[in-house]
């Protein structure tokens, strides 16, 4: 079931002394995290920061919250976990959220061979992503999430098509038949 609000930062400072919160940013880009006119300070959406000003310094996201106008108010939310709303959320085509990947099979499209579970998401350095994928043996492969690899992903479904590189999975698949 797809978490209604997602984990997208934490807060981890002050800026100046107008009661401006420093966001470490757990998106693509900090940009992403700027978008939003609330964030939330907690995974039912209870707890709403109205944002009057969001932008990017350094790779982080400075805050300017209603509500929140001094230094000791800002420094009060130093640690913690900033989410927003799934539904205000505009993904691209072809873009999912890693909270709804971690915990999807991985499959094999021509066999249907099971590799195993994503389990982690790691971040490219300007490359690809890497897939984590936790074999039924205990083994963790990991796996470039580039388009001639991954093949299909159905998240609703919890399922994730890959055709592996040469030599990734060799014996490390297990087979699926279907019932008689």
């Amino acid at each position: 079931m797809e978490k209604p609000f997602l984990e997208a930062g934490q807060c981890v400072g002050t800026h100046g002394v107008r009661g401006e919160v420093k966001i470490h940013p757990w998106c693509d880009t900090p940009d992403f995290l700027c978008g939003f006119s609330t964030l939330y300070l907690d995974e039912q959406g209870k707890t709403a920061l109205q944002a009057r000003k969001l932008r990017v310094h350094k790779n982080m996201v400075l805050g300017l919250f209603e509500g929140i106008d001094t230094v000791e108010k800002a420094q009060a939310l130093r640690g913690r976990t900033v989410y927003i709303s799934r539904a205000e959320a505009d993904l691209p085509e072809g873009k999912w959220f890693v909270q709804d990947l971690l915990g999807c099979k991985v499959k094999d499209i021509d066999s249907g061979a099971e590799y195993g579970t994503l389990t982690e998401v790691i971040p490219g350095a300007g490359a690809n992503d890497v897939w984590a994928v936790k074999g039924a043996n205990g083994e963790t492969v990991l796996v470039p999430a580039i388009p001639d690899v991954v093949l299909e992903t159905d998240v609703a479904a919890g399922i994730v098509r890959i055709r592996p590189l040469r030599g990734l999975f060799d014996g490390a698949a297990v087979e699926v038949r279907d019932a008689d």
